[in-house]
């Protein structure tokens, strides 16, 4: 019992520091994202030399480039920051640029943050140094030793390795014919939708960074896609609930929905929570069924997003964006239909009393946003 807690607390501390990375991530591949699929729609492309003539749209499409390029400087920063703090920023740093130079891409900043943010914790904790030298301690002893260590450890022993998993790993997603395009969208649907942005999502989220950051940008249209089908597909349920007369929400549910709506245009899954957490299996199971639909067509109608975030704003920058968006209306029409038949007729004072009633007894404070 007391091994499983610790191996519980070490998963719960890894995963807090990837999720720490994850939040600093997320406005930079936005943002390059955006600049990206912008300037390359309006006919801008890379500007090679400031000599050679330029004009708005290729900067911008060269920005984008340029910010997205820097994806594993800024999860290997982020992760070693987060476990040694501010002496953690220039071993993360460094592995983030080395991860570009070997080719190992996001996963060798990824893997390499963690053991550069380990490293320089191990040396914050147990290296021990005159006086005079405390105060350089955290400002270059520490930087300097555990930037040296973790350069050695990627281009001698990491590196290469992860480099080579990483162009296979490439190399398998692009060769997908339609049948195997179909089964691994209706994967990552199902996983990206099944938690409602919890653990599990958050792990798909990291693997598709890793595929975007090389150019994959397919997975993330689906996840995309997955994080919105609950709200969506819930909305059309309460349609359905109009139409032939079973009501299957409460009142508060409804009022829930008319918040749940308009975030989850904006790619959010938190409104739809009270109304989740009424009825928990059978969401999941219709929102599971839904997501793995609407994923398998997005991969399969070959669907890209530069963007991993944004919902329907997003859709500017997609490949296909009209598929998506298709893909996304069938994948929400499955959840609501699954849902409907699932979901038993209620009364609707009697449900809101006993609602009331079950809501103190739940915790919402490992929630997260999809």
């Amino acid at each position: 019992m007391v091994q499983e807690k610790h191996n519980g607390k070490v998963f719960n501390n890894l995963k807090q520091h990837a999720l720490t990375a994850i939040s600093y991530l997320i406005p930079v591949v936005v943002s390059g994202g955006f600049m990206l699929a912008l300037g390359s729609l309006l006919g801008g492309s890379t500007i090679a030399s400031i000599k050679d003539p330029y004009n708005f749209f290729d900067v911008m499409y060269t920005m984008g480039g340029l910010v997205l390029g820097m994806l594993p400087v800024v999860i290997g920063t982020g992760i070693a920051f987060s476990i040694a703090d501010k002496p953690g920023i220039a071993p993360g740093f460094l592995v983030g640029m080395i991860s570009i130079n070997m080719n190992a891409g996001f996963i060798g900043g990824f893997i390499g943050g963690y053991i550069a943010g380990y490293l320089t914790k191990f040396l914050k904790d147990k290296l021990k140094v005159p006086a005079w030298a405390e105060g350089l301690k955290p400002m270059l002893i520490i930087p300097f030793i555990s930037s040296l260590a973790i350069g050695l450890i990627m281009y001698f022993i990491l590196g290469i390795p992860i480099a080579t998993l990483t162009d296979a790993l490439n190399n398998f997603l692009r060769g997908l014919d339609t049948s195997q395009k179909l089964m691994f969208g209706l994967i990552v649907g199902v996983l990206s939708a099944v938690d409602y942005g919890g653990p599990i999502n958050k792990v798909v989220f990291a693997f598709l960074l890793s595929l975007q950051s090389d150019g994959i940008n397919e997975p993330m249209a689906v996840l995309m896609l997955a994080s919105m089908v609950t709200p969506f597909g819930m909305t059309m349920a309460y349609f359905f609930q109009k139409v032939f007369h079973k009501n299957i929400y409460t009142r508060m549910e409804v009022e829930t929905l008319k918040t749940a709506f308009p975030m989850g245009v904006c790619m959010i899954t938190e409104g739809c929570y009270p109304i989740i957490f009424n009825d928990l299996w059978r969401c999941i199971l219709s929102t599971g069924i839904g997501a793995g639909v609407g994923g398998a067509l997005s991969m399969i109608w070959n669907v890209g997003s530069p963007v991993p975030h944004g919902g329907l704003f997003a859709m500017i920058t997609m490949t296909n964006p009209i598929q998506w968006f298709v893909a996304l209306m069938i994948g929400s029409l499955v959840v609501a239909v699954i849902l409907f038949i699932l979901k038993k007729p209620v009364d609707i004072d009697e449900v809101k009393e006993i609602q009331a009633k079950d809501e103190k007894d739940v915790d919402f404070s490992e929630l997260k946003i999809s």
